[in-house]
């Protein structure tokens, strides 16, 4: 079995947390069919720190609804994730 890119925060499975901490740094998408785990799985083979993600309620376009809020303990990381991540072209 070939290992790669063994992270310490992987293998204590501490990378995803639960809840989201104020110093994280977010964004908020609208929500579509298994958006949630292609995202999970992007961030997981491309991103190194801590993440939140979870469908919550939220404000786009004036209007309330179900959104995506996804937020890094790295804001960098938001910042590439905004750029490079393919899922978000289409939205």
């Amino acid at each position: 079995m070939k290992v790669k890119n063994l992270r310490p925060l992987d293998v204590l499975d501490l990378r995803r947390i639960g809840y989201c901490p104020p110093w994280f740094s977010d964004i908020m998408i609208p929500t579509s069919y298994n958006l949630e785990q292609a995202i999970i799985n992007w961030i997981e083979q491309n991103l190194k720190s801590r993440f939140y993600i979870d469908t919550v309620l939220g404000i786009i376009d004036g209007k309330t609804s179900k959104v995506l809020k996804i937020a890094f303990e790295d804001p960098k990381e938001l910042s590439f994730f905004t750029l490079a991540c393919p899922h978000l072209k289409y939205k």
